[in-house]
């Protein structure tokens, strides 16, 4: 077996996020690999090793974040202890501290970066770390682009586009649990209405104060299923503007997420900002053959969700038109079904754990022959 080390500063049980669920995605659909992953914890007295899905997690204590980046330095001897397990590290970018962690330690072992998407808010450190970044993103062995649509619109990927390969997300049906009946009873009546199901970290680029807005006096809910930085921003933004049709259910766990997915009207993803590069919620969307209303912004998005086929895309920022793309799957039945079973297909076809882990094996294999040679 090759022995992968995943590298990215958050993971499971610490934090659950789209990007969290790819790793894991990964992790299981190997056939070739075992599987380790390095990450930070911020949590105080936790072990520095959990078991996940049968994932060895290793993790050091947080020492600081500076603009959203997670630096840690307490705790690097393990982290040398585990390259020096490897054979191949996997990082996961955007993350500057792994370009330090691989100038000290990684250079040795084969390398696979998979480019989850640009940096976008941070312009001004983005100017002081691009030299770092270029020369991280040169020395590594391969990258991955997680679609054709965001590789194309990257103008850092088109910089090495001979050293990139692209692997969409899939998601392994059998990792998620059965829907239960009673918990779609309980959501039911719970909610009352039809619905709108986001699911998801709470950030900033997300666009949920647009869905907010859209959403008042509509005739349908709207559900918020997540926690983040700006979850009591969004809270007040609704209080304020006297929207009484979000409900918040902050941090939800995969029984309840499945429950709702199986129920609700369709999948909202306004996300309007490049940093969100694909959305692994609009797979689970179409995983459970439901409808998808996203953002066209040159994404992965819109590898996943295609307008009128699969779901409804809207321009960024757009209220008047989110809420257009809203009422109309809400009033449209029939067109909402022949939408979701569409998305579902698509799922099939494209987007299945078993397809994403194939390829990764591919790539593995390929890094490993390579050093041989």
């Amino acid at each position: 077996m090759i022995k992968v080390l995943h590298v990215y500063r958050t993971f499971f049980p610490d934090s659950q996020g789209g990007l969290e669920e790819v790793i894991r995605q990964i992790s299981i659909n190997v056939a070739v690999a075992q599987v380790r992953v390095f990450s930070i914890s911020n949590k105080i007295n936790e072990p520095d090793k959990v078991e996940v899905n049968g994932i060895s997690v290793y993790r050091i204590p947080l020492s600081f974040e500076l603009a959203s980046c997670s630096f840690a330095f307490r705790g690097l001897k393990l982290y040398k202890e585990l390259v020096d397990w490897a054979d191949i590290i996997h990082y996961h970018f955007p993350w500057p501290f792994v370009d330090i962690l691989y100038g000290i330690y990684g250079k040795k072992k084969k390398s696979v970066v998979t480019y989850h998407s640009d940096i976008i808010r941070q312009k001004w450190l983005l100017k002081l770390y691009r030299p770092l970044m270029r020369r991280f993103l040169s020395s590594v062995d391969r990258i991955v682009a997680t679609s054709p649509n965001y590789f194309q619109t990257s103008d850092i990927l088109q910089e090495y586009n001979q050293k990139v390969d692209i692997i969409p997300i899939g998601l392994d049906e059998k990792n998620y649990p059965a829907v239960d009946a009673n918990r779609q009873k309980i959501w039911r009546e719970t909610i009352h209405s039809p619905f709108f199901l986001f699911i998801g970290v709470l950030r900033y680029y997300k666009g949920l104060h647009i869905v907010i807005e859209a959403a008042k006096n509509a005739d349908y809910k709207i559900v918020i299923v997540g926690a983040g930085p700006i979850e009591q921003k969004l809270k007040i933004q609704a209080e304020k503007e006297g929207i009484d049709n979000i409900l918040f259910l902050g941090y939800l766990d995969d029984l309840d997420k499945v429950a709702l997915l199986s129920i609700c009207r369709a999948v909202v993803f306004p996300s309007y900002l490049r940093s969100e590069a694909f959305g692994v919620t609009l797979l689970e969307g179409a995983m459970f053959a439901k409808p998808l209303i996203s953002v066209e912004i040159g994404s992965g998005m819109s590898y996943v969700n295609i307008h009128n086929k699969t779901g409804l895309q809207v321009t960024p920022g757009n209220v008047k038109a989110f809420r257009e793309a809203m009422d109309t799957l809400y009033y449209d039945e029939e067109l909402t079904n022949v939408l979701g079973l569409a998305a579902r297909k698509r799922f099939e076809t494209l987007f299945t754990g078993a397809q994403m882990g194939k390829k990764y094996d591919e790539l593995y294999l390929f890094l490993m022959n390579d050093a041989k040679s």
